[in-house]
């Protein structure tokens, strides 16, 4: 029994898959909702029109699905790249199927869209070597701190025993390093204690770290994109206060630089998010945007690992608090940066902290 076209469409619109539907001349004659969702385009703006015009670099696969027509044959392309917008990147397996009706040939485009998979694997490994990180921080501060504490506490006898202010120099020399290298030690081990929770607007935080920038960084514009709906989160406001003022200097610092300098901040709710394997019903969206310099692409895959920096005068000891400080938090934090265009996502699920 043939199924009516309405029925049809509705079928394919509850789908999750996302599905377009290509005449002969690869015009869409057919979009569906999940499709619109995962490009970014609505129907209206995409049906009668050639995919190769659209803009969301399928341009790159023509030959292939003109082989389909042609061939007749099924064709399947995986982890495929794409960039929709600047700073936008889309990965996905997607199938081209061709359809024999009527007298031209159609062809049936299914997409899977494979970031969020991706996204979960890559913050399960780095979840992974961060907690093999800290333990081997830990075992070295120890190491480290125990000797230091012993030449501490010998400089300063020693200091008791001398007579003349200039030898007491360097004994406090030697006092100053030590404390320095011990709170050296304490940064790398990350936030020593536990958060206190407690219902909090993100963005009177966001506000506050904004003015202070402000008056750090003069002459950067800085954009709002608030969304006012979005209710109060639990999280313990000091943390996260620090987490995002380490995020806002560091892209401050990447756009020294730079010759009109742009910071914006947006806030939205996302639906059905999953972090470490727990999937959300909403969570809070924070995107930090510069239009800096952006991060070299040798220090991406590390980034959030202590002592790693990008600036020669840097510490490389502020993202990896930012991501200790979120992870308590049960959140999570990802970016995305190409010269130009840097943006950093926080996720906050809405519920409780870890212990």
């Amino acid at each position: 029994m043939n199924v009516a076209p309405n029925m049809a469409e509705n079928i394919l619109n509850n789908l999750c898959t996302a599905v377009i539907s290509l005449d002969h001349e690869l015009k869409v004659c057919f979009i569906n909702q999940s499709a619109e969702s995962l490009l970014e385009i609505s129907a209206n703006k995409s049906l009668d029109k050639p995919l190769a015009e659209l803009g969301w670099g399928f341009d790159q696969y023509m030959s292939i699905f003109y082989d389909a027509i042609q061939s007749g044959q099924p064709y399947t392309q995986r982890m495929a790249e794409f960039t929709l917008t600047p700073g936008t990147h889309l990965t996905l397996d997607f199938t081209i199927s061709p359809i024999s009706e009527g007298e031209w040939p159609r062809l049936l485009l299914e997409m899977h869209p494979l970031d969020r998979y991706l996204r979960i694997d890559r913050d399960a490994a780095l979840n992974e070597r961060q907690e093999i990180s800290r333990q081997m921080i830990r075992g070295l501060a120890h190491e480290v701190k125990n000797p230091l504490g012993g030449i501490r506490g010998s400089a300063q006898l020693l200091e008791k025993q001398l007579v003349t202010d200039e030898l007491k120099e360097y004994t406090k020399i030697i006092i100053d390093e030590t404390d320095r290298l011990t709170h050296l030690v304490d940064q790398m081990l990350g936030p020593t204690r536990i958060p206190k929770p407690e219902s909090t607007n993100i963005h009177v935080l966001l506000e506050r770290v904004r003015r202070l920038i402000e008056l750090e960084y003069p002459g950067v514009d800085t954009i709002k994109d608030y969304d006012p709906s979005i209710p109060e989160v639990l999280v313990d406001p000091e943390m996260y206060l620090q987490a995002l003022i380490n995020i806002l200097r560091n892209a401050m610092q990447s756009m020294v630089d730079t010759p009109d300098p742009k910071l914006t901040i947006t806030t939205r709710i996302e639906r059905q998010f999953t972090i470490n394997a727990i999937r959300h019903k909403t969570v809070v969206r924070i995107d930090i945007t510069d239009n800096g310099c952006g991060i070299p692409p040798e220090l991406k895959e590390n980034l959030f690992y202590p002592m790693i920096s990008g600036r020669p005068d840097g510490t490389g000891l502020g993202l990896p608090l930012v991501h200790a400080v979120i992870h308590q938090h049960s959140g999570h934090i990802e970016f995305d940066s190409e010269p130009g265009a840097t943006i950093f996502r926080i996720f906050i699920p809405f519920g409780a902290v870890q212990s």
